[in-house]
């Protein structure tokens, strides 16, 4: 994989699924869909699947790609894959929260080694460089020419004041309860995959997942907080979470900057 190439085509397309997906927020209205697994879609997720798709598979017409819009017709499974959801946090999306994100990621044996994350609403840009080192870039934004950028680097936490950050749509009790198992300063909530990148920029020290997640929802965020310093791992026994699984599903995780004692759930 061209990693150079590949920052700028996920950069740009990231930019322009966003411009097209802030069309449709700012609209007076717009058409929900429920999809079959009960989760909502919009005009915004399907135009900015299918302008990354195009992208994508122009550009890298010889890599598999995965993307939650067309997971129905993902049947092959490849050691290396692009993998996108157009639009993450349809929720917020929908609700005009502003939370929301378009992820697109490089997956290699396993592991998001690529990423950019985009919360157009927010104006805030998130990726990997070709080295992989992650940044954020200061805009306004220019889709082909990327703009200052700054190196992003998860804090040293303080374990008797840890900040956390825990999802604004899908908070329950038992997130609550494994939270209470530390000396928690702040909490704040967030949604999409802006969670992953406030960890990474140090404005979080961990989060964690107790809900159904998939692939795609979280390969991008876990690159940028990888490339920051960050590590996510599986709750149940600390492993590593991978990718690539048979039905792209995730288990249970936790999100965190080195120097955190992680507790059993």
């Amino acid at each position: 994989m061209e990693h150079e190439k590949l920052t700028q085509v996920m950069r740009a397309l990231a930019l322009e699924a966003g411009d097209a997906i802030m069309e449709i927020y700012e609209a007076d209205d717009f058409d929900v869909k429920v999809k079959s697994d009960d989760s909502p879609v919009t005009a915004a997720d399907e135009a900015a699947d299918a302008l990354i798709s195009k992208g994508l598979r122009a550009a890298f017409p010889d890599v598999t790609l995965v993307t939650e819009e067309q997971s129905a017709t993902h049947s092959d499974h490849a050691d290396s894959f692009l993998i996108v959801d157009p639009l993450d946090g349809t929720k917020e999306f929908i609700n005009r929260r502003g939370d929301f994100t378009v992820n697109i990621a490089y997956v290699e044996h396993g592991v998001p080694i690529r990423g950019v994350v985009y919360a157009p609403a927010k104006n805030r840009l998130f990726y990997t460089d070709a080295a992989g080192q992650s940044v954020e870039e200061i805009g306004p934004f220019e889709t082909h020419t990327a703009g200052t950028t700054e190196a992003i680097k998860v804090r040293q936490p303080d374990t008797d004041a840890l900040l956390v950050v825990a999802s604004k749509s899908h908070r329950d009790q038992a997130t609550d309860d494994y939270i209470a198992q530390y000396s928690v300063a702040d909490m704040k909530s967030a949604g999409s995959s802006l969670k992953f990148c406030l960890v990474a920029t140090g404005e979080a020290d961990f989060y964690p997942r107790l809900g159904r997640t998939m692939e795609w929802d979280t390969a991008a965020g876990h690159a940028v907080l990888q490339g920051a310093g960050g590590h996510v791992v599986r709750f149940d026994d600390h492993s590593p979470l991978t990718y690539g699984k048979s039905d792209y599903a995730n288990p249970f995780f936790i999100a965190y900057a080195p120097g955190i004692t992680l507790q059993k759930g």
